[in-house]
């Protein structure tokens, strides 16, 4: 078997990524006939030491400046391609990825005012220019993610606690990035029904199964 596919999915909290990452590992799981074993993973996270800085980097008690937060997620990314996300790939396999390096460029590059250029330059360092065979996009309206991040039962998270405009500039930033690789990123209304939501992301990724 040749190499496997890489397939992440991005926006801004409450969009319903790990809900939409769950139920195409279901659908692809139970279809069958995609050629490739298939694994689900999320960043920041996946081996155990970027599951600490999972951790870290969420921890509300925390005031951490905006560049250690570029580079501790960067670290987190690249001690998951190298422990899991590589090996797994040149095995052949379908990775579905809950965030990647796009979450990086539209939080901490226009977010956090960093600049995109420079958070994707460390980041295609720490990746070792790792992409995406696929990104879905799920564009929702900050407000209503929002509205739906303070539904959860959960403790909201340092990056949740922030203010609207910081996640209007995020979904801003995703809008461009989807703009400037249309091939890649496919953006997906993230506002309509559940089983629309995984209609719409089962054909964008279609070609690739």
């Amino acid at each position: 078997m040749g190499r496997g596919k890489l397939i992440t999915i991005e926006g801004i909290d409450g969009a319903g990524k790990s809900t939409l990452a769950y139920e195409l590992l279901c659908e692809i799981t139970a279809r069958g006939g995609s050629g490739y074993p298939v694994r689900l993973l999320r960043e920041p996270g996946g081996v155990e030491v970027s599951e600490r800085i999972r951790t870290l980097v969420k921890d509300p008690s925390l005031a951490v400046t905006p560049r250690a937060e570029a580079l501790l997620y960067a670290a987190s990314r690249a001690q998951l391609v190298q422990e899991l996300l590589a090996p797994l790939l040149s095995e052949g396999t379908l990775v579905l990825l809950d965030r990647f390096v796009d979450s990086s460029l539209a939080y901490q590059g226009a977010g956090r005012e960093l600049g995109v250029d420079d958070v994707r330059a460390i980041n295609r360092f720490a990746t070792g220019g790792l992409a995406p065979d696929r990104t879905l996009l799920l564009r929702i309206d900050p407000t209503l993610g929002r509205a739906r991040a303070r539904e959860r039962t959960l403790e909201p998270d340092r990056l949740e606690r922030e203010g609207e405009r910081f996640f209007a500039v995020i979904a801003a930033a995703y809008d461009e990035l989807a703009r400037e690789e249309p091939a890649r990123i496919r953006p997906i209304d993230a506002g309509q029904a559940p089983a629309d939501v995984l209609r719409d992301a089962r054909a964008a990724i279609e070609d690739l199964l």
